[in-house]
């Protein structure tokens, strides 16, 4: 998968780096998402957790390219957000 990415005006670095998340994890993410929802503006959310256990939440944008998207920006779930996912998970059957 092609992934491009927002990239900080200041720093010239994707705006997830920002948030310590590397490029490698959000791949892991989108890669094998635990769920994948719509957001605002024709954007998605894709949550999921990374070859390290991390849960991350992963907001980017479909590319008109075949298999490629465009990342906005990727950070840490906090603690409710990551027991939110687990009930919702446990709940599907």
């Amino acid at each position: 998968m092609k992934i491009r990415c927002y990239l900080d005006a200041e720093s010239g670095e994707p705006h997830f780096s920002h948030h310590g998340v590397t490029e490698q994890e959000v791949r892991d993410v989108l890669a094998r998402p635990l769920e994948d929802r719509p957001g605002r503006d024709d954007s998605r959310i894709a949550v999921g957790q990374t070859a390290s256990g991390r849960y991350l939440r992963v907001v980017y944008v479909p590319d008109s390219e075949l298999d490629s998207v465009f990342v906005i920006t990727a950070y840490e779930l906090g603690p409710k957000a990551k027991h939110a996912l687990r009930r919702r998970r446990r709940r599907k059957p």
